[in-house]
């Protein structure tokens, strides 16, 4: 028997061999499409990070649990989970070229020659919970489209009571049209590609994104008793770091708004070329989803102060809290298309990712057309998601794949590709493009601190009943 460094070694060599192979941009029977820019794929990775989380949510945690204080905790994680778990994912796609279940089969056939079936069923759990996530937040999607359309004829202005026009639609089967009208949207754009359709369009919708939300941010501050929610917003209550809740929130919202789940991140990152650097991406994606965050929190705290309202989370503050807000705000209807067109864009920019991975598989594994990939991933969708339409139901269905699949696919992912794969073979393909090596710090954030920090969102996830 050989000694264990050969064994290393010749592990090693199999797996660079593996990822010069099936790298992003590698020929082999079949071209696989790529990104055509750097700045596509960042824009594709920072669209499916910047979600509905980032505008009913990250406002809502920064005003409860300590204004400016919770920023500490958020930034810590960030800066821990994007220059690990986002690097990780990105770098493990490109290695392998190939998705979840393409990717997990090559990790343990370096380990093991007939492990494949072993990974791909392993890699089918990530690739299921994104398909889950998906079909879960396509009906969201929906809500926002009905409210876009309402904002735009005057409908939703002239309501006298939000909650039950709300209520009338996030009922069973009570949004169909519009539900499936987000779908043909979404698929539309997937039908042309990774390079044709999801990096054109996200070239133009991440930016317009931006720019709309700045747009009523600016309306916002001038608002009368906008300030107090400045103040609740952005005055540090420092007592807030010393509640373990904080911290675990903090925790939570970091980890899901960087679209970690051993699926999208990963996928996208198998269309990558050698020469894109995955740590200076990593880092751009983390900045602007925070930046997204930041602007629709000085959106939604300063607005709602300033008519009185209750800082809530979750749908209820984006579908009834916000929309009476600009019932209520002088030009408010203008204001309001301008949010929900801003709402559509970051829930298709989202949903392109998740529907990928699924998609993806069908392509590689099945060897599928896109086309029929597509269309089988539609079928699935319309034909769970309509009994899902439910506002309690899409509810609970979204809190099962969030708390129990999702991270655990992250975590499946890391462990693969930080310890299934040769020892260094993870930091060579981060160093692919980067121009310079990774110093020692990348083994040990990525083998052990990542993947404890992934452990302990599964854990906090069952025992707060979802973080994030």
């Amino acid at each position: 028997m050989a000694p264990k460094n050969d064994n290393f070694a010749a592990e090693e060599a199999r797996a660079i061999e593996i990822g010069e192979e099936t790298g992003g941009g590698a020929t082999g029977k079949k071209r696989r499409d790529t990104w055509t820019t750097r700045t596509g794929f960042i824009l594709a990775c920072v669209g499916s990070a910047v979600g509905m989380a980032n505008i009913w949510l990250f406002p809502y945690r920064v005003a409860q649990l300590g204004g400016a204080a919770f920023l500490i905790p958020y930034l810590i994680f960030v800066a821990l989970i994007g220059f690990s778990g986002v690097i990780g994912e990105m770098s493990f796609g490109r290695a392998m070229g190939t998705g979840p279940m393409g990717a997990f089969a090559k990790a343990v056939e370096m380990r093991k020659a007939d492990g494949g079936i072993i990974g791909k069923l392993i890699g089918l759990i990530p690739t299921l919970g994104s398909l889950a996530i998906a079909i879960g937040y396509a009906v969201v999607l929906g809500w926002a489209c009905n409210y876009l359309v309402a904002s735009i004829d005057g409908d939703l202005m002239a309501q006298t009571d939000m909650g039950a026009f709300f209520g009338a639609i996030a009922s069973d089967f009570g949004n169909v049209g519009f539900h499936l009208l987000g779908l043909a949207i979404t698929f539309g754009i997937m039908i042309l590609g990774v390079s044709r359709g999801i990096e054109k369009v996200n070239k133009v919708l991440m930016p317009t994104f931006f720019v709309l939300f700045v747009i009523i941010a600016i309306r916002v501050a001038t608002l009368p008793g906008a300030a107090a929610g400045y103040e609740y917003l952005l005055v540090p209550r420092w007592e807030a770091l010393l509640n373990p809740t904080t911290w675990v929130y903090a925790l939570g919202q970091a980890f899901f708004s960087l679209s970690l789940a051993g699926c999208g991140t990963l996928v996208y990152g198998s269309y990558l070329k050698k020469d894109v650097d995955t740590v200076s991406a990593a880092r751009n994606v983390a900045i602007f989803d925070t930046l997204a965050g930041l602007v629709a929190a000085c959106v939604v705290v300063p607005a709602v102060f300033a008519f009185g309202l209750d800082v809530s989370s979750g749908p209820p503050l984006l579908f009834i809290t916000l929309a009476q807000v600009f019932q209520e705000m002088p030009f408010g209807n203008i204001f309001a298309v301008i949010l929900f067109i801003s709402v559509v864009f970051a829930a298709i920019t989202s949903l392109m990712n998740l529907f990928e991975a699924p998609v993806e598989a069908l392509q590689e594994q099945l060897h599928l057309s896109r086309a029929a990939s597509v269309g089988l991933v539609a079928i699935a969708a319309v034909a769970v998601g309509l009994f899902l339409e439910g506002g309690s139901t899409v509810s609970l269905w979204m809190d099962v794949v969030s708390i129990y699949v999702m991270p655990v696919g992250a975590l499946l992912a890391a462990i693969m590709f930080f310890w299934v794969c040769p020892k260094g073979f993870a930091k060579s393909q981060a160093e692919l493009g980067h121009g310079k090596p990774l110093g020692p710090w990348f083994n040990f954030m990525t083998r052990y601190v990542f993947v404890g920090i992934t452990a302990a969102v599964i854990v906090l996830g069952i025992f707060y009943g979802g973080i994030g």
